[in-house]
């Protein structure tokens, strides 16, 4: 074992690059294979092959000019050429596909089948919502004792565009960040987060993603991530938390929109609660919490959202959990969770 941080390869620069002006030493576990005990998303989604989504599904099409769409399948390729460009010379794998909200069709000659008669022939299908995640191995860090391998996350929600409408730029999510090897949570920080991705063609989308890693600084996220470990809360100012997250949901508009905002459910606040007494990595039922173990219980918990709300429900995991830990100290912005 030895005391290394690796940085990512520049789009044009092959130097190494040393962290250790942000982000503390930490004891690397070399070569030990870690087997994931879940998906990076959950809810109802489910897993499928990029051959799956290239071969077996039509792409939708803007209905005004009936022009393509860039299809999931699209979307998935172009950021893995544009990760495996950016990172030349670091590992990049598959990705790991889910999807969910099967849009079903028939083909013309089906038309007047019942539809228990229908042969899979018949059938034609693409999925609403897509998700994936790339995870880069050779790109790690321990931080809480847990090891951390850089993933990029993309997510494609065909309900959040207006296909009836002329081609327009088609809107992605793309997310750069850290997902947690023991329980597959991902952590997502503000420069590493596009929600607001607009592309007409795939190489617009390739370029978008470029500038999306080259904007991510993964040494000050590893280091505000490290920063959670050395703050703790009591059983008590943890279930004031909860109830102050439950309390959220039905405050007026006005006052709640004084407040940071926070957009975890009500079930998944509820998550968050019994993953502390029994969560065998996370929980600390009967003694402190520290704010790196709460921040694993927010991002566990956000792999219950449907696909189109993953990635802003992380991000917010993050923003949850560093404002209540500068409040903890004495910030002021999230001081309303604490009292």
């Amino acid at each position: 074992m030895r005391n290394l941080v690796i940085m990512p390869a520049m789009a044009n620069k092959r130097e190494r690059m040393n962290l250790g002006e942000f982000a503390e030493e930490a004891t690397i576990i070399m070569d030990e294979p870690v087997r994931p005990a879940n998906h990076f998303i959950e809810a109802n989604t489910q897993e499928v092959t990029l051959h799956h989504l290239k071969h077996d599904c039509i792409t939708p099409v803007f209905a005004k000019d009936n022009e393509l769409t860039i299809n999931h399948a699209a979307f998935v390729e172009i950021i893995q050429e544009a990760a495996q460009s950016f990172f030349s010379g670091e590992t990049v794998g598959q990705a790991d596909i889910r999807v969910s909200h099967i849009i079903k069709g028939r083909i013309p000659e089906a038309i007047h089948k019942p539809a228990n008669q229908l042969l899979e022939s018949d059938k034609t299908i693409y999925y609403e919502r897509a998700a994936f995640s790339i995870d880069i191995p050779t790109i790690y860090e321990t931080v809480g004792g847990n090891k951390l391998n850089l993933s990029i996350v993309g997510v494609r929600a065909y309900n959040q565009m207006n296909l009836y409408s002329k081609k327009v730029p088609e809107l992605f999510r793309l997310a750069l960040g850290f997902k947690n090897t023991v329980c597959c949570n991902m952590c997502i920080f503000t420069d590493g987060y596009k929600d607001d991705l607009r592309a007409s063609n795939t190489t617009e989308l390739y370029r978008a993603a470029l500038e999306l890693f080259g904007n991510y600084n993964p040494a000050k996220h590893l280091y505000l991530m490290q920063q959670l470990g050395n703050t703790s809360m009591s059983e008590h100012q943890f279930a004031q938390i909860l109830g102050k997250m439950r309390l959220y949901q039905c405050l007026p508009t006005g006052y709640q929109k004084a407040l940071p905002r926070m957009l975890l459910t009500d079930t998944q606040i509820n998550s968050v609660a019994k993953a502390y007494i029994h969560d065998d990595n996370f929980g600390s039922f009967g003694s402190e919490l520290n704010m790196w173990k709460f921040y694993n219980l927010l991002t566990g918990a956000n792999k219950s959202s449907y696909i189109d709300a993953f990635l802003d429900r992380s991000l917010n995991a993050t923003e949850m959990a560093l404002g209540i830990n500068a409040a903890l100290h004495g910030d002021e912005r999230y001081k309303w969770f604490i009292d």
